[in-house]
């Protein structure tokens, strides 16, 4: 695995943890929120991000399992400043009563981290009708980051300081239809299987980053978008998937980066200077990378763009 130790021209590798990427970084004027930090490689970058002194808020569905976490943090992170809010990505409705009490709480907002996926063992619906990993992989976290966009656009107007998006998805090689993305399945999921649903929404994710990215440079605004792939880890992801699962824990183990790993790519783009500037890339082992050519596609982010838009429309 001497790959996995290479240091790329970032100065990092596979092998770096958050703590070592954000190294000397100081975060303290700055708010970020997380999806998905209730567990896995989210806890891991709310736990980086509050070390440097971000204040942190956590969007959870079970709000008592994000306590939890946000004690177990502070505990070893004393005066750590992280809120707890509830949202369950899957639902519109939810989404939109988040951003609604994320803005009663008053605060700028710098980082948004969109890192909570699900992988599911069937192509079930969404309580809004789509199919749940399209549903709340992609749609969920788009909706998201338009209902906080304005803050983020004023945020970065009254300090200066620019602000970051960073989607935490794969590496845009995962098996999905030819064209890339079958719109016509997101309502009526069958004849999909969860490796091409699950596949959909991650490419979505890539190319969500790739129009907004060009959506900024056009208006202007001082706001990066970025995508990174954390490697393979061994998180609650794959819970319920026996074959999976018994891989992770035998030869996956050797195979596998760890958790401090995993959350290093995230926790450098959304904090590192070096990243200053660079918009609409693709990240992996904390250094730009290449996804598949459906992942670079502008006319399939464009397609994407204006069916979630239509999809979040009240």
């Amino acid at each position: 695995m001497w790959w996995f130790y290479r240091k790329g021209p970032s100065g990092f590798s596979g092998a770096s943890t958050a703590e070592e990427v954000t190294a000397g970084v100081d975060g303290q004027a700055l708010v970020a929120v997380v999806t998905g930090a209730s567990s896995g490689i989210g806890l891991e970058t709310a736990r980086v991000l509050a070390l440097r002194g971000v204040h942190v808020v956590m969007p959870v569905r079970n709000v008592a399992a994000g306590l939890a976490v946000r004690e177990s943090i502070v505990a070893k992170v004393p005066g750590a400043r992280i809120d707890v809010l509830e949202m369950d990505l899957s639902s519109m409705a939810s989404v939109r009563r988040f951003a609604s009490e994320f803005e009663s709480l008053n605060l700028p907002l710098n980082i948004l981290i969109n890192n909570a996926g699900v992988m599911t063992r069937n192509c079930t619906c969404s309580c809004d009708g789509l199919e749940l990993h399209f549903a709340t992989n992609h749609i969920g976290h788009f909706l998201l980051t338009n209902l906080l966009l304005e803050n983020m656009k004023r945020t970065c107007r009254d300090s200066g300081t620019e602000g970051r998006i960073v989607n935490v998805t794969s590496s845009g090689h995962v098996m999905t239809y030819p064209e890339g993305i079958c719109f016509d399945k997101i309502h009526d999921p069958s004849g999909l299987n969860d490796f091409i649903a699950y596949g959909q929404s991650k490419l979505a994710n890539i190319l969500h980053v790739y129009e907004l990215s060009r959506i900024f440079k056009e208006e202007g605004v001082n706001i990066s978008a970025s995508a990174v792939h954390p490697g393979v880890i061994a998180t609650n992801l794959f819970r319920g998937r026996s074959i999976a699962a018994a891989f992770l824990n035998s030869i996956g183990r050797i195979m596998c980066r760890s958790v401090e790993q995993g959350a290093a790519t995230t926790c450098y783009v959304a904090m590192h200077p070096q990243v200053q500037g660079t918009s609409g890339k693709y990240f992996a082992d904390c250094n730009v990378a290449s996804p598949s050519l459906q992942a670079s596609d502008p006319e399939l982010a464009k397609k994407l763009w204006q069916f979630s838009l239509k999809t979040v429309s009240p």
